[in-house]
């Protein structure tokens, strides 16, 4: 399997996961100086209002010297149930929420101290969730900013525009408040699993072979 570079994500978007599965053997960058608003903090989920961010707080014990690994999460403030309300708001009447729920409401109610330590354990849900545990997710252990693998750290980036995998490119599927907003697509990859369910995986399938 081609290896391929990705950012750590929290609760990363469908391009991520997309490019992830296309690969199978990914490489996560451990050992930048960490960037100011990325996807390394933060997700977009679908709700009521619209477009819904969610950002955990973050504390750089280096200052802007720190690196990705050594982010710690700020857990002063109350994210974990505010990150969760959300989720249950948005999601809870999606067609798969109450299956699979369960797999994540217990990663909002522990303390992880790290938050690539929080993105991974995420990470390694959501592949038992997708069904593809054997995906290999190995870290960084030094910063290259030329690697000779395809490289995505900078191209998925809530910044910018969806990650284009040509056409036909992110199709349509049911959301919970479509009647209300017109399709949103690169969402958080739950807002995908909650909808979509097992069939999620040939979504993102279908997604990659653009690449």
């Amino acid at each position: 399997m081609t290896r391929v570079l990705l950012s750590l994500a929290y609760l990363p978007p469908v391009s991520w996961w997309a490019v992830a599965l296309k690969y199978g053997n990914v490489s996560l960058e451990y050992c930048e100086t960490y960037p100011k608003q990325t996807y390394r903090n933060r997700c977009h989920i679908l709700g009521a209002n619209g477009l819904m961010p969610l950002s955990i707080p973050v504390i750089k014990v280096n200052g802007n010297h720190t690196m990705t690994s050594g982010i710690r999460i700020d857990y002063s403030r109350n994210w974990q149930n505010i990150h969760w309300r959300s989720i249950e708001a948005a999601y809870g009447k999606a067609p798969y929420f109450l299956y699979y729920k369960d797999f994540f409401e217990p990663v909002y109610s522990g303390r992880i101290e790290l938050l690539a330590d929080l993105n991974l354990t995420l990470i390694k849900i959501i592949a038992k969730v997708l069904k593809r545990g054997g995906i290999v997710f190995e870290p960084t252990s030094e910063f290259n900013p030329a690697v000779q693998i395809p490289d995505y750290r900078q191209r998925i980036h809530p910044k910018k525009p969806p990650l284009s995998f040509g056409s036909p490119d992110y199709a349509r599927y049911m959301q919970v408040f479509e009647s209300s907003f017109d399709f949103l697509p690169d969402l958080s990859i739950i807002d995908l699993i909650f909808n979509q369910g097992p069939s999620a995986v040939y979504y993102l399938r279908d997604l990659a072979s653009g690449l």
